[in-house]
């Protein structure tokens, strides 16, 4: 019932908005984007607050054409229970690659854009049109204040809103 609700709110936020921005970086190569993604910082969907070691993984399904995406974390604290969020995405703009559709179930799909990235693949931002939600994540989580920082200016040239982000928490894991 959580990923029917999760999913209405996500299409209400990203089908009902008007579709005033729609930048995204100029080119991703897929497979270089594949792989672990540490959250560091963002405005997130009601699910995802209260993350701690918030991981995003990106696997390409050749079978199907398209991204398998397994969110996970630790629910409140670093000891809290683990979660997983599975969603599918395809690629929208083969041009860039930078445009993808996402879908937590059948037949909800939103916009997910790549609106910033290191050159080396280090960290990358992810946004959506109406700007309502953000998603900084690098591939690792030390030093994520310098990463969140660099991402913060880039975003701001690109005029995408900055404001309102919430950390997440990385550990170790024991």
């Amino acid at each position: 019932m959580k990923n029917i609700l999760f999913g209405f709110l996500i299409l209400l936020g990203a089908c009902s908005s008007s579709k005033d921005y729609m930048k995204t970086v100029e080119h991703v190569e897929i497979q270089k984007f594949m792989g672990e993604w540490y959250v560091l910082a963002g405005r997130f969907t009601f699910l995802e607050k209260g993350a701690h070691n918030a991981v995003e993984t990106y696997t390409w399904n050749s079978e199907k054409k398209r991204i398998d995406i397994d969110f996970t974390f630790n629910k409140g604290s670093f000891d809290g229970p683990q979660k997983s969020i599975p969603q599918k995405g395809w690629i929208e703009n083969e041009t860039t690659n930078a445009h993808w559709k996402i879908s937590p179930f059948w037949p909800l799909k939103f916009d997910y854009l790549i609106i910033a990235m290191a050159d080396d693949y280090s960290w990358t931002a992810i946004g959506v049109p109406d700007q309502k939600y953000l998603w900084i994540m690098a591939r690792k989580w030390e030093s994520s204040d310098k990463t969140v920082a660099t991402a913060l200016a880039q975003l701001k040239a690109t005029g995408y809103k900055t404001e309102d982000l919430v950390l997440v928490p990385h550990q170790q894991k024991k």
